[in-house]
């Protein structure tokens, strides 16, 4: 199936400074008692809307980063990332905690608005992959990386359905657990994995005929 209205930006690791994974996209393995003072955080927040502004601070830069790999707009990708705090904001007595950071719940927020920007839109979509995305892509996959894989890599994602792409992009080139991919897509940690070990499996018999 064709992903229709998708653009893949190929961004190498040093064009990616305002997207650092190291940075702003993988803080997200936090320890118990991290998890213990964001909860308290949240429910202080709950009883102040206030209090909210703490949440805002600490997430802001993982949240625009977040968007903004899908757009690759500055300006987009503020206004999505604006819209996302809103919503959590006045959502948040709704927040159930799960285990998990509470990015992943802003996280899922944010995904919903850029897909629906893109679906009212009809423009084409932005994926950004890098050089260490590719390799843990094609290791995981059992593939030898190869000089051209970047580009026949490109062709055959371009052959994935919308959330298929998705999951990829939040398993290897943001390189989220499980449990986190299955949060911010709204599916069991389970069924995360085997949707994504079937993708793998897809988008090998891709690139086996696209080298032929």
């Amino acid at each position: 199936m064709l992903y229709l209205f998708m653009h893949l930006c190929i961004r190498r690791e040093e064009q990616l400074k305002t997207a650092s994974k190291s940075k702003y996209l993988n803080p997200h393995h936090k320890n118990t008692e991290e998890l213990r003072l964001e909860l308290q955080q949240i429910e202080a927040a709950k009883a102040n809307p206030d209090g909210f502004a703490v949440l805002y601070e600490k997430y802001y830069k993982q949240i625009y980063v977040f968007i903004y790999r899908r757009t690759d707009q500055e300006e987009l990708s503020a206004d999505l990332c604006s819209i996302t705090f809103l919503k959590a904001m006045l959502h948040l007595k709704k927040y159930v905690d799960r285990g998990l950071p509470f990015s992943a719940w802003l996280f899922r927020i944010a995904l919903n608005e850029v897909n629906m920007y893109y679906r009212k839109n009809k423009t084409e979509r932005c994926v950004s992959l890098d050089a260490k995305g590719v390799q843990l892509l094609m290791t995981e996959n059992g593939e030898t990386v190869h000089a051209d894989d970047t580009k026949l890599l490109m062709l055959a994602l371009s052959r994935l359905a919308e959330s298929e792409m998705q999951l990829i992009e939040l398993r290897f080139f943001e390189e989220r657990p499980f449990a986190e991919v299955a949060q911010i897509t709204g599916i069991t940690e389970n069924n995360a994995k085997v949707k994504i070990y079937r993708i793998l499996s897809k988008l090998k018999t891709l690139l086996k005929g696209s080298r032929k």
